[in-house]
């Protein structure tokens, strides 16, 4: 399962569901996909495909979006 935590024009804001327990974000648009951890700052941890100048637009929006992810993890997981 993958929750999608929400959309944000071509991208797609979601979880695995079986994934490690660090809390982390996946991106997936048509051009690719990219991971990010949340802390202590959202960092980068893997990119399949997204040119650098999206990572800078992705994090802005994960930055902008930060608490809104975290709620989301804390309600599909059960933990923060």
């Amino acid at each position: 399962m993958s929750p999608t935590i929400f959309r944000h024009g071509a991208y797609r804001f979601l979880f695995f569901s079986r994934e490690e327990e660090r809390v982390h974000v996946h991106v997936m648009s048509a051009a690719g996909e990219a991971k990010f951890w949340l802390d202590p700052a959202v960092e980068l941890a893997s990119n399949h495909g997204l040119s650098s100048h999206e990572i800078r637009e992705v994090v802005t929006i994960i930055e902008e979006h930060r608490s809104e992810i975290r709620n989301a993890w804390r309600e599909h997981f059960g933990r923060s």
